[in-house]
């Protein structure tokens, strides 16, 4: 049998123990920028590697330490300290908001962060599992979320298998391997108006039941689908506490300083050439309204915007760099005006 890729080039999902031990593992360091004339002694290929270490670099750049994370990362520490000798009823907690506003960011970064300070104290054994991530599938069924567990282990389970026995293999295994944080992702998905969709609910209930961790769910709008209504809600609501995310608001001095030293961060982190340091601070304003102050779709922007800079070589980050990038749907409907503005200049520059 042909094998393409050995086992270490598999791009693991982070919805797998593995994609999730390297995302703990990993770290961004910015490429060293040479000066000029280190930079013309660069042979073609010396160039080309130094060019892609930076477009990788630009793909991911840094995580901001925004006021959501933040809120996420010392709410969720306090959960996990109260839940460690609870038998039952233990809290939990609910990131919800538009999409695009750091909600996955927030969760991950908490999860990587517990467990990072976890091992770097010793209190996690080796072959331990501290940190679970999955995410809701659509139309999710309570064998379905199970089945998501399993495979975030890599448990392999039979066909055969019925919800029941499916739930009992998972939960005694994370319960031996030390799980103490459940990180469950597009909680949309379910559908509390269904039979099914009530069902999910109950099964995630009663995962946090079996599971001695604290469980932190995370969706779009999700007061909005019935979650807290009715008895079963009401269970939910007495256990969880909501932390609502929002876009970055810019009517307030406050507002906009909280904006600005955002930008600021991003633009610190870029490693071009040629950049005018306090270009993008200067257009803050532009770049809120371009992004509604959408964090997700901010990030994009910047990275796009830095990734062309290498691709074509100008080095730098202007206005006019920026109006070229096309930005997620959701952000160019803040402004329908600039954004047929910017498909006819799109459309006449393809033409």
């Amino acid at each position: 049998m042909t094998h393409f890729f050995e086992p270490e080039d598999v791009d693991h999902p982070l919805t797998s123990k593995e994609g999730w031990a390297a995302f703990v593992a990993e770290t961004t360091t910015p490429p060293a920028v040479p000066p000029p004339a280190a930079l013309q002694r660069l042979t073609e290929a010396e160039r080309t590697a130094y060019d892609q270490a930076r477009e990788d670099y630009h793909a991911q750049l840094v995580i901001v330490s925004t006021p959501t994370i933040r809120h996420v990362t010392a709410t969720g520490r306090k959960r996990i300290l109260l839940n460690r000798h609870q038998h039952s009823a233990r809290c939990g907690l609910i990131v919800s908001g538009p999409a695009g506003t750091g909600k996955t960011t927030a969760i991950t970064h908490l999860g990587k962060n517990f467990e990072q300070l976890g091992r770097q104290r010793g209190e996690v054994f080796p072959d331990a599992l501290p940190v679970v991530y999955v995410t809701v599938p659509p139309a999710a069924t309570p064998k379905m979320l199970a089945i998501e567990f399993a495979r975030f282990i890599g448990l392999p389970l039979p066909s055969r298998f019925s919800q029941v026995e499916v739930t009992n293999k998972v939960c005694d295994l994370l319960c031996t391997l030390g799980c103490r944080l459940v990180l469950i992702d597009e909680l949309h998905n379910l559908d509390i108006g269904t039979r099914v969709g009530a069902e999910a609910s109950d099964q995630i209930k009663y995962l946090s039941e079996r599971i001695p961790a604290t469980f932190v769910l995370a969706g779009v709008d999700v007061e909005g689908t019935g979650l807290f209504a009715g008895r079963r809600g009401g269970q939910i609501a007495s256990r969880y506490t909501l932390i609502p995310t929002s876009p970055f608001r810019h009517k307030t001095e406050e507002q906009r300083d909280s904006w600005r030293s955002l930008v600021a961060t991003l633009e610190e982190s870029l490693r071009l050439h040629d950049h005018r340091p306090g270009t993008l601070l200067k257009l803050s304003a532009y770049l809120h309204d371009r992004t509604g102050g959408m964090i997700g779709s901010l990030s994009h922007l910047v990275r796009e915007a830095a990734l062309d800079a290498i691709l074509d070589g100008s080095e730098r980050i202007t206005k006019a760099s920026l109006e070229r990038v096309d930005l997620d749907e959701g952000a160019e409907q803040q402004n329908i005006p600039r954004a047929r503005r910017r498909r006819a200049r799109n459309e006449k520059r393809i033409a």
